[in-house]
């Protein structure tokens, strides 16, 4: 399963940290390049609570127990995320007490996929901007979601583009993507059809998926115009997630939730412990984003590698770090795209 930074209660207070989920267990680390866990959380026998209400104002927080009745708390940096990984770890718990190794590739046996299907390349097919599957902005039960689709156009392109010879076939191979991780359900009809094994593809007009690594989010009706038409929040989210980021008083590293979007071209953060208001905003419209090997202070705090600087147009510098040198490629790729297309 892909790892990635959460934040965890290690010794009672909440630091950022490298999570992997192994076929037996959630391991993790005090940051990527570590080649021993800080420590190891065994699933046989636990329970896995979601969402967890225990911290107040933190939010997307999930708790597992272990058999020994040891809690162990995680808070994802957005819902889809935190979902993500909570449908893992349930289906890791589940493989182990009917004495199966949990892999996420071993779907393909239970949907009886032919080994000549290639799921990566029809993923890349279908994520294609001109020929693949539209995503679109749709609504239901009082909410906006971004970047999604239906089941029933996933059924269709299948078999339109002949890669399905009719529904069954096409909701097979719908499952499989599913399954894989490749699409994600959304919505409550597409995550009501969840079940510990593997998800059912719904091929219905009000079952909403989106791509994995696309820039869905969800959002609630607000009576408040003038919140839903402020100027910075207009644009589509292009990428999201927690980067660490030096202050610019006290020069300290913090996690920060990150939200990137795109015309307007802005990116504001977030403390991810507390509520939905930023701490501040970036306007990335003439910015320059580059890779950086060396920040001042950054040592002082165990900061190294994988930094990045932006400088906005006004002058102003911005020093982060992404987990990974893929993810710190990603985000460099997504600012400047914006910047030099949003206004």
């Amino acid at each position: 399963v892909k790892p990635n930074i959460f934040f965890g209660t290690v010794l009672n207070s909440w630091k950022a940290v490298w999570v992997v989920l192994s076929d037996d267990g959630v391991e993790f680390y005090k940051k990527k390049t570590d080649h021993s866990p800080k420590g190891m959380i065994p699933l046989k026998g636990a329970t896995l609570i979601s969402p967890c209400q225990d911290f107040g104002k933190r939010t997307m927080v999930f708790k597992i127990t272990t058999e020994k009745k040891q809690d162990h708390f995680f808070q994802a940096s957005h819902v889809e995320e935190r979902e993500f990984w909570v449908k893992d770890i349930k289906r890791a718990i589940t493989c182990i007490q009917g004495g199966k190794k949990f892999a996420r590739k071993s779907t393909r046996r239970s949907i009886r996929l032919p080994e000549t299907v290639n799921l990566t390349e029809l993923y890349t097919l279908m994520k294609d901007q001109d020929d693949g599957v539209r995503e679109l902005k749709l609504e239901q039960d009082n909410r906006v979601f971004n970047h999604c689709f239906t089941g029933a156009t996933v059924v269709e392109w299948l078999i339109s583009k002949g890669k399905a010879r009719n529904r069954p076939e096409a909701l097979m191979l719908a499952t499989g993507l599913l399954n894989e991780g490749f699409l994600q359900p959304a919505g409550d009809m597409s995550k009501g059809a969840e079940s510990a094994e593997q998800t059912a593809f719904l091929d219905h007009t009000n079952a909403l998926y989106y791509f994995a690594d696309s820039g869905f989010f969800c959002e609630g009706y607000s009576s408040d115009e003038d919140v839903l038409l402020k100027e910075e929040f207009r644009g589509n989210i292009i990428k999201q997630g927690c980067l660490l980021k030096q202050g610019h008083r006290r020069k300290n590293w913090k996690v920060r939730k990150f939200i990137l979007r795109d015309d307007p071209a802005y990116m504001h953060y977030y403390d991810p412990t507390k509520g939905d208001d930023p701490l501040g905003s970036i306007h990335l419209r003439g910015s320059v984003v580059t890779a950086v090997e060396y920040v001042p202070d950054a040592k002082k705090y165990d900061i190294d590698g994988n930094l990045f600087e932006i400088i906005t147009s006004d002058e102003t510098h911005y020093f982060l770090q992404a987990a990974t040198a893929e993810e710190r490629k990603e985000w460099i790729k997504a600012v400047q795209a914006v910047s030099k297309g949003g206004k």
